[in-house]
């Protein structure tokens, strides 16, 4: 039975929003706007829906003559379901369901807005400053007249790959008197402890923070005003340059030292907060009462080290210009360098916070191309694991069976079974979730081969390590991280300094 007249769904279907508005939108129908997730990526501008606040959502494509619906209820029984990335994931796999039909050319359909191509590739495409361009723009006048010491490695450098070292060591009025090495060297190439050397370029001793100490030594010390940090993070709690800072921070606040962080971007971006809160003794891969994933840049987290730690360090942080939260690293138009051997992409580093909790017990991809893309064991049916976390349906990422030989760390030179991650949709992936979600699996399929007890290392929450071996769900495991990582949230909130 019809209900409305051709003239009426023309007129509904039209776009009716004024030119200069953003978003196009029919009556009662959306089109294009921030809210047209149930388009997809294929569907053509033109095609219109409607979403609803419980996770209902319909979209139509009168050029295709296709239509899909989704009813669920996202709101039950807590309201904290998330549909967005499910929306746009159907709407792709409905439109590649239609045979026969030319996507990439559809007369009749709406063009681009010609004033929101600019406005979107500005967002994907920031130019963004970190701390030490930011620093240089100025003249270094924040440095001038300082005794320095400089911790740093390769990853300290401005856009254009100019090192921090030179650029301080030649920068009129700033003194540069020393230099400290994290984890790696100086130059990152190492994957053991490092001895003390001399900058060749500079002829600057070189102090190592991964060897006989962790800190900078008072008498290394004695001769300088200040302490200036420059190395780029990956936004992980076990990733030990974090507590270089932490190390390097308290001996500024024992000493009486200015300490100055040139801020660095988050490459997995600063809005994911993910994993139990440490709570605990400090260490070097646990240094502080944060999660596993922390959504902070080394600047946030070096004031919340400072106060939270009574360090009363002299600490000012140098904050980037043109980053916001939402952002990752290949939206920032920065240049990428290897923050460690094996961290050699940004998809390594989303990856990294879940699946390198795994390292100490299986092989996750040292010695092979793609560290932190795989994981497995000689024991692993690459089959049954990649079939079992499927099953699983953790948002944003699949996981395709593999065999593959390390020829590095766990495992070397043995032949493994185990799964690649494919990165589906960082947005909806939550990197801890695929972390616990592979020991979960590896303890069912393989509980008398698989040391779940050496993952607690770098997971260090004990009651987890117990829910896994009891075999209980994702959901309930994530459950008993819940209270500390809500207050986590609310300390972390005073400390930022972007939005």
């Amino acid at each position: 039975m019809r209900i409305f007249k051709p003239e009426t769904v023309k007129l509904m279907t039209r776009v009716q929003t004024p030119e200069k508005l953003p978003a196009r939108r029919g009556l009662g129908w959306d089109m294009d706007s921030g809210y047209s997730r149930p388009r997809g990526k294929i569907f053509p501008l033109g095609s219109y829906g409607h979403t609803g606040f419980t996770g209902a959502a319909l979209w139509i494509d009168p050029f295709s003559k296709t239509f899909w619906i989704f009813l669920s209820n996202r709101v039950h029984p807590d309201g904290r379901g998330n549909v967005l990335p499910l929306e746009g994931t159907l709407a792709n796999l409905a439109a590649e369901a239609v045979m026969g039909f030319n996507f990439s050319y559809v007369p009749g359909s709406l063009p681009p807005r010609p004033e929101a191509e600019p406005r979107s590739r500005r967002r994907e495409e920031a130019e963004v400053l970190n701390g030490i361009d930011v620093l240089a723009r100025q003249g270094f006048a924040a440095l001038k007249g300082l005794r320095l010491g400089l911790i740093t490695n390769h990853t300290g450098h401005d856009r254009g790959r100019n090192p921090t070292i030179d650029l301080l060591h030649s920068a009129e009025g700033v003194r540069l008197r020393a230099l400290f090495s994290p984890e790696h060297g100086i130059r990152g190439a190492l994957d053991e402890k490092v001895g003390d050397s001399v900058d060749e370029k500079t002829g600057l001793p070189v102090y190592s923070l991964y060897g006989a100490r962790r800190a900078p030594e008072e008498e290394q010390l004695k001769d300088l005003d200040a302490l200036v940090f420059d190395i780029q993070d990956v936004g992980c709690r076990f990733y030990t340059y974090i507590a270089t800072l932490g190390n390097c921070l308290e001996a500024a606040g024992k000493t009486g030292l200015k300490f100055f962080v040139l801020d660095r971007v988050n490459p997995i971006n600063g809005l994911g907060v993910e994993g139990p809160v440490y709570r605990g003794e400090s260490s070097f891969t646990a240094f502080h009462s944060i999660p596993l994933r922390t959504g902070m840049t080394v600047g946030e987290l070096a004031k919340m080290f400072n106060i939270e730690r009574g360090f009363n360090a002299s600490l000012t942080v140098i904050p980037m210009e043109g980053w916001a939260r939402e952002l990752w690293f290949d939206q920032t138009e920065l240049p990428w360098t290897n923050p460690s051997p094996n961290m050699r992409n940004p998809t390594e580093a989303i990856l990294y916070p879940g699946v390198g909790l795994l390292e100490s017990a299986v092989s996750v991809g040292r010695g092979t191309d793609t560290p932190f893309e795989v994981a497995g064991a000689p024991y692993v049916d690459d089959m049954k694991l990649a079939a079992e976390l499927n099953h699983a349906a953790l948002a944003g990422v699949r996981f395709v069976p593999i065999r593959f030989t390390p020829t590095a760390s766990v495992f070397k030179d043995k032949p493994c079974g185990g799964v690649c991650l494919m990165i589906t949709d960082r947005d909806a992936l939550d990197a801890v979730d695929v972390g616990i979600a592979l020991a979960l699996a590896l303890q069912r399929l393989s509980p008398k081969d698989f040391a779940l007890d050496k993952v607690q290392h770098l997971l260090q929450h004990p009651p987890t390590l117990d829910a896994i071996k009891a075999g209980k769900t994702l959901a309930e495991i994530k459950r008993l991280w819940e209270s500390d990582l809500d207050e986590f949230k609310k300390r972390r909130e005073k400390f930022l300094i972007y939005h």
